[in-house]
């Protein structure tokens, strides 16, 4: 045999081997092994191209208890991830409702809590059923969003929200954050950091209080949120209304 095709054969067979190697790295899940026998489950990122899809569902779950500042970390790594109500990003400071802190008295004991409020990302969102172009609409997964090509500022949506989480941008912006999109004369609320979510990172809140905050799979019986839902329950904010929230609550 020449010494070409003993080349050929080898390159064949290399060719081979890094075609099985790259397929198995393909089935590999999202796993980080952080010491023997002890593994970490990741928020999965679906793969870029591929069509969102409602086997997941998104959601958080707020432990009240646990936020010794009431939420202003949430609220100012919000701002920080997407620029609103910031001086140096637009004309004048805006009061925005992408997310809020809220203070709650019990008549009774006069307890107070204080929580942060945002979209509450509802499995029947109220905002899209009165929307008139379908600028407000569900991803599949369960993050309600604004397109804002084709919102019109008509403000349907601000007046059917029972959370108040929606704000209108009456003002021209600059320098915005490049994933996230904003526009004057539209309306805009969380969106769940869904770039960050896409990208299989936490929303922006959730990792400014991690001790407080469980972000996850309500669809995943083995997600930590679900697991942490399923023995302790969890309040929907006007549980009444028959919603069905993606953001729960403790302590309220």
């Amino acid at each position: 045999m020449s010494d070409q095709n003993i080349n050929q054969n080898d390159s064949g067979q290399i060719n081979s081997y890094r075609r099985k190697f790259l397929a198995g790295l393909a089935g590999i899940t999202a796993v980080v092994t952080v010491a023997p026998g002890i593994l970490l489950r990741q928020v999965q990122a679906k793969p870029a191209g591929d069509a969102v899809t409602s086997k997941v569902r998104w959601g958080m779950l707020i432990d009240t208890n646990k936020l010794s500042d009431g939420g202003d970390a949430c609220i100012a790594a919000c701002k920080k991830e997407h620029g609103w109500g910031d001086e140096k990003l637009s004309r004048t400071a805006q009061d925005a409702q992408w997310i809020r802190k809220v203070k709650v008295t019990e008549k009774l004991t006069q307890h107070v809590t204080e929580l942060p409020v945002m979209c509450q990302h509802c499995e029947t969102a109220p905002c899209v059923d009165v929307c008139p172009t379908g600028a407000s609409f569900k991803r599949d997964d369960g993050i309600v969003l604004v397109d804002k090509h084709i919102c019109i500022g008509c403000r349907y949506c601000m007046m059917a929200c029972p959370y108040k989480a929606r704000s209108f941008i009456h003002e021209t912006l600059i320098d915005q954050r490049p994933d996230t999109p904003r526009g004057k004369g539209t309306v805009e609320s969380c969106n769940m950091c869904v770039n960050r979510v896409d990208a299989g990172k936490k929303p922006a809140c959730v990792e400014a209080a991690p001790q407080a905050m469980l972000f996850g799979d309500l669809n995943d019986p083995k997600s930590d949120i679900s697991k942490a839902l399923k023995q302790f329950g969890g309040t929907q904010i006007r549980a009444d209304l028959g919603l069905n929230t993606g953001v729960r609550y403790w302590g309220i």
